[in-house]
């Protein structure tokens, strides 16, 4: 199976997005990224101001090119929050070995995340400013430039990032925006979030019937924190790390894949008699009946308020 990446947007932007004829991604340049901090992580910056002299010479200021950010999966639930609003946006699913052949001049790396500068190029400054040798100026360089578009800080790690460097020939300008114009036959699927509205769905169904990709609608289970995927027809993904796969052992009710044997999530098995029970058994229901469930409660808060401050 081919590389799949993922790229997140917003519901209030397909449009613009997404076309018959495939999708426009907006391009941002180093200067521009969301962590202020990512051109931090090339060398140490505490270094002896000679050192420091010698890095601003040679290096400068870091080639600005247009780069466009994807995920390794469509299941980071932070990304369908922040990106595609709240899950009512959706995914767009790419073949990176697709999109590599149409931008051949493009590079693609996954994001180290860290936070600090590795050593190494720290080392290698030391090497250009006291040896001064051009192989360690080249060196210093190239890695100074990996650095500054390949890494970033920790905090960031939910992200799976995979970024995709442009060459400034295969993008436009339109407004002052960088965009880059990716063919359909890249775009592999097309995936609805969970909340997203039934007029987006059903655009987003007609897109990818133009586009000729899959279209699944993400769903959000209820025995773990993992996401799953329908297809138009019912039938339940997962993401295996590669891609969506199709689940060989999902819930007959409502889908949801299930770890163990049965056809049945324990959810879906839920009966009425069980209802029932748990209901008979509830203590607080016989507290309400005698009129002792509001003093019940107060009295435990009382004693909880009392612990608590003993531990501070």
């Amino acid at each position: 199976m081919s590389k799949k990446i993922y790229k997140y947007v917003g519901p209030g932007v397909v449009d613009l997005v997404l076309s018959g004829g495939g999708a426009v991604f907006k391009c941002s340049k180093p200067e521009d990224f969301n962590d202020p901090y990512e051109l931090f992580l090339t060398v140490d910056f505490s270094v002896e101001p000679e050192a420091l002299a010698c890095y601003q010479e040679i290096v400068g200021n870091i080639p600005q090119l247009p780069t466009t950010c994807f995920s390794k999966s469509p299941s980071v639930i932070p990304m369908w929050a922040h990106y595609a609003q709240n899950v009512t946006g959706f995914v767009v699913e790419v073949d990176e070995e697709r999109l590599k052949e149409h931008f051949p001049e493009s590079s693609f790396n996954d994001v180290a995340y860290m936070d600090a500068p590795g050593t190494g190029l720290t080392e290698m400054l030391y090497r250009a400013h006291v040896i001064g040798k051009p192989r360690y100026v080249y060196m210093l360089q190239g890695g100074a430039f990996y650095a500054a578009y390949f890494t970033k800080a920790s905090c960031w790690s939910y992200e799976a990032e995979r970024r995709m460097v442009v060459s400034e020939k295969e993008i436009r300008a339109s407004g002052g925006l960088l965009l880059l114009d990716v063919p359909g036959e890249c775009i592999t699927a097309i995936i609805a979030g969970a909340r997203a509205g039934v007029d987006l769905i059903e655009k987003l169904k007609g897109l990818s019937d133009l586009i000729g990709c899959d279209f699944f609608k993400m769903e959000i289970g209820r025995t773990t924190v993992a996401p799953f995927f329908k297809d138009s027809d019912g039938a339940s993904y997962v993401f295996d790390g590669a891609g969506l796969a199709e689940d060989s052992n999902s819930c007959d009710t409502c889908g949801e894949p299930i770890s163990k044997g049965g056809d049945q999530c324990s959810w879906c098995q839920i009966t009425e008699q069980h209802q029932t029970s748990a209901a008979i058994g509830n203590p607080y229901r016989m507290l309400n009946r005698i009129g002792r469930l509001d003093a019940y409660v107060d009295s435990m808060d009382a004693i909880t308020k009392r612990h608590s401050r003993r531990e501070e």
